[in-house]
């Protein structure tokens, strides 16, 4: 294989490109609920977006900004615009997901310049977990189940209950959440927003057969520096993390293609396919040629 083939894309990435998000309805929120983690939410992403999530049972964890959560029942997790995420289930991980446009509280911030603080000062006053322990703590977890009932409804006027729901939400937390004085927050990675062009560069290339020391070149750094601060920031190694994207992307193209299983494999990087089979398995707990058969029977 010629290595030079997949060094660089054809053009030179800026960023991870933001995740696009589709609104059901005119006004931009939409809330939905996930049972695990799919593929495509283990790998570092961003949106300009708000999110709020509630887990509404099990456990797992996320990293966003090179900072770990742990993950249980419960938990209110604030995640803002431009925030680099990924999550994982531990057992039988539930959410809640709320995203929203800021844009749709205009009006509220016209009278409260300080409703999104919550987002906007995040690891400064506040931090992306929420404390459990705030006065009103169960009300936003009853906001926050109301909300999601007002969009599966849809009875009239459920744009303008969703509004003034999400407003007291963020209004109870921008009045009870914040930091006590002298308490710190998390320190977001500094190096998480660099790491950006270096991870577009690799979803861009999955076939190339990426080296520690080629990775590291594009950041500049050595080899072992690069490898502590991609795993502080991310929360895996470079070369597992490149193994994620191989297989998430197979997954997809086991989903939506009738390519031959080996030359998927072959597509996303993976030279034997014995070992694609073996890794595959190992994360997603199934075989890929169980997910090609799942979507042959979806077609009958």
């Amino acid at each position: 294989m010629d290595r030079n083939v997949y060094t660089e894309p054809q053009e030179k990435p800026k960023a991870i490109m933001p995740d696009p998000v589709c609104w059901p309805t005119p006004m931009p929120y939409l809330v939905s609920t996930t049972e695990g983690v799919s593929p495509s939410f283990q790998r570092l992403h961003w949106h300009r977006e708000l999110e709020i999530n509630y887990i509404r049972g099990g456990t797992g964890f996320c990293v966003i900004n090179g900072i770990k959560y742990q993950l249980q029942a419960g938990d209110i997790i604030l995640i803002n615009g431009q925030d680099l995420h990924r999550a994982f289930e531990t057992d039988h991980l539930v959410i809640d997901v709320h995203m929203f446009d800021p844009g749709m509280l205009a009006m509220e911030m016209r009278y409260d310049h300080d409703l999104l603080r919550p987002f906007r000062e995040q690891g400064i006053q506040f931090t992306n977990l929420v404390n459990r322990d705030m006065p009103a703590y169960d009300e936003l977890i009853a906001i926050l189940l109301n909300m999601k009932e007002e969009m599966e409804v849809r009875a009239p006027s459920y744009a303008s209950v969703i509004r003034a729901q999400l407003t007291r939400f963020l209004a109870l937390v921008n009045r009870h959440g914040a930091l006590a004085e002298g308490e710190a927050a998390p320190v977001k990675h500094r190096g998480i927003h660099a790491l950006k062009e270096l991870i577009l560069t690799m979803e861009l290339n999955l076939a190339y057969p990426w080296t520690l020391k080629e990775l590291a070149e594009l950041t500049h750094l050595s080899p072992s520096r690069f490898s502590a601060l991609f795993q502080q920031a991310v929360g895996t190694s470079p070369l597992d993390y490149l193994i994620q994207l191989r297989l998430t992307q197979a997954v997809h193209l086991l989903e939506s293609s009738d390519e031959k299983i080996i030359d998927i494999a072959s597509e996303c990087g993976f030279r034997n396919l014995s070992n694609f089979n073996r890794l595959f398995r190992q994360l997603f707990g199934v075989s890929p040629s169980e997910i090609r058969n799942q979507r042959t029977k979806k077609k009958q």
